[in-house]
């Protein structure tokens, strides 16, 4: 009788492997730089507002738009559909710019979640020539199926390891975070960049 439940037990586990457990999570790489990408017309001549759509990961295509010295950055199957995800909206209020790597954290050869560097303007802190220093931090955005949004922030100075975190938040909460109804998770010690982001 022992045996019968050890292995009724065993049985269950087996038909039920955790997460973690049962993939192989991995990252590769795509470049948003000006040269790797197709720009959308031409920049604005009021505001220098610019669009490009760079190759990304499993047909998807990476959308960076810039406007008033601040961007955003959103991903679907086209531009056109980045463009209507909550990501191409996720505006911050200081002035702000991405790095040109995009990692993509994929479950076997499904991409899940990117995480990218940002820049985040601090204006109470100047540089030598009066501009605002630049703060880093790195942004987890979700994927679809479901969709785009950012999941969680991980600021660079606060954290040695910001990578390491950014990419486990990236598996811990992507998948399963729910856009407009979750909040944007702070991940590791806060700073003075995820202060700056906070809406």
């Amino acid at each position: 009788m022992k045996y019968l439940a050890f292995a009724t037990t065993m049985m269950a586990l087996a038909a039920c492997p955790d997460r973690a457990g049962a993939e192989t999570i991995s990252s590769s790489y795509t470049s948003t730089a000006p040269k790797a990408c197709r720009m959308i017309g031409k920049p604005d001549e009021e505001d220098g507002s610019t669009t490009r759509v760079c190759p990304g990961k499993s047909g998807l295509v990476v959308l960076v738009s810039e406007g008033d010295l601040r961007e955003v950055v959103s991903v679907g199957p086209n531009r056109q559909a980045a463009a209507r995800e909550p990501a191409a909206q996720a505006w911050f209020g200081p002035f702000s710019s991405t790095g040109d790597t995009v990692e993509w954290r994929a479950a076997g050869r499904k991409p899940f979640a990117i995480i990218q560097r940002w820049l985040i303007a601090d204006n109470s802190d100047e540089d030598r020539s009066s501009s605002p220093k630049s703060r880093p931090m790195l942004a987890v955005t979700r994927l679809p199926p479901g969709a785009v949004c950012h999941v969680a922030y991980v600021d660079v100075a606060a954290n040695p390891n910001a990578n390491e975190l950014a990419r486990q938040a990236a598996d811990d909460f992507a998948r399963d975070f729910k856009c407009g109804e979750d909040k944007v998770k702070t991940i590791g010690q806060s700073g003075r960049t995820t202060s700056l982001v906070k809406r």
